[in-house]
């Protein structure tokens, strides 16, 4: 784990017209926390489940993959009550996740967080999946970030919809809009983690790039941001070994130690696991998407998890 404060100064970073640039997207959406808050956000954030948001501004490298295989492995490797939140409007994750919903009713994220009193538990669904449910995001989502917008303390709706459910899982793992919108510093401002996926881009770095500067925003505003979990290397084409060494050097020289030891490869398991709907430990348990991701579970487990057993 890395906290923010490893990175250069908020003056720094915020130079320049890409400065001004962030800085005019962020300080529109983010407002300044009251002296007193009449939300008390460190009591809720300190209850028990960690929350882990996985946020990535470049799309293609396989955020919601991502999301939906490390609350599974949790769930399912180590045996913890893990709870998943679609926070993006395109509603990858039942996609994903389709043949192991239950059927019945279900109401979504949308509804939940529109609500006068935001509450996410009316909105958790369990899955087949043992220690596992999640919360639907659909199409209203985009609107419904609109109306939050215009709401007071519109910066603190995602950590007070979550203050019901903390207590009923040990990890919730939030699958963040691919944007820079109220609904991605909602999670961020909520999260005590994130993990950023990137594939070994000189595009994917520079959305990391964003999303730390972000961070950094986050904290200079309001007093708190998640610290870095990690930065996890998607998509590796193994057989590309000079590429993928230079660019495992350019990243860690711009965030020295922030690259998890886990790496997913590219792996037609994956895709294939996404078109039946499953998680692909239940599609393919024997390739190496699902040794991959199970990998990552383990390394997260023990990052934020191990040191708590008695």
């Amino acid at each position: 784990m890395a906290s923010i404060s490893r990175m250069p100064t908020v003056a720094q970073s915020l130079g320049g017209a890409l400065g001004q640039k962030l800085w005019n997207a962020v300080g529109g959406l983010v407002q300044a926390a009251p002296a007193e808050p009449q939300f008390n956000v460190s009591n809720t954030l300190a209850s028990r489940a960690q929350v882990i948001a996985v946020s990535a501004q470049k799309g293609g490298v396989g955020k919601t993959t991502t999301a939906v295989h490390l609350a599974a492995g949790l769930a399912q490797r180590h045996g913890l009550q893990v709870l998943l939140i679609d926070l993006d409007a395109q509603g990858h994750v039942a996609s994903s996740m389709r043949a192991h919903l239950r059927t019945g009713s279900q109401s979504y994220v949308s509804q939940a967080l529109l609500a006068q009193d935001p509450d996410l538990a009316a909105a958790a669904v369990p899955t087949t999946l043992h220690g596992l449910s999640i919360t639907l995001a659909d199409k209203q989502l985009s609107s419904a970030e609109a109306q939050l917008a215009s709401r007071m303390g519109r910066d603190l709706i995602v950590a007070r919809a979550l203050r019901t459910v903390r207590g009923r899982f040990d990890a919730i793992v939030i699958d963040c809009p691919p944007n820079l919108g109220l609904l991605t510093l909602n999670a961020l401002f909520a999260a005590d983690q994130v993990l950023v996926p990137c594939d070994l881009s000189v595009l994917a770095l520079e959305g990391v790039d964003d999303l730390m500067r972000t961070l950094q925003t986050l904290q200079w505003t309001l007093g708190r941001s998640p610290q870095v979990l990690g930065l996890l290397h998607t998509r590796v084409d193994r057989r590309n070994h000079k590429q993928n060494a230079a660019m495992r050097r350019a990243i860690g020289h711009s965030y020295a130690g922030l690259s998890l030891n886990t790496e997913i490869g590219v792996n037609t398991a994956l895709p294939g696991a996404q078109l039946q709907g499953k998680v692909v430990f239940a599609a393919q348990p024997d390739s190496s998407g699902a040794r991959d991701y199970a990998e990552l579970a383990d390394e997260v487990h023990r990052r934020l998890f191990a040191a708590c057993k008695p």
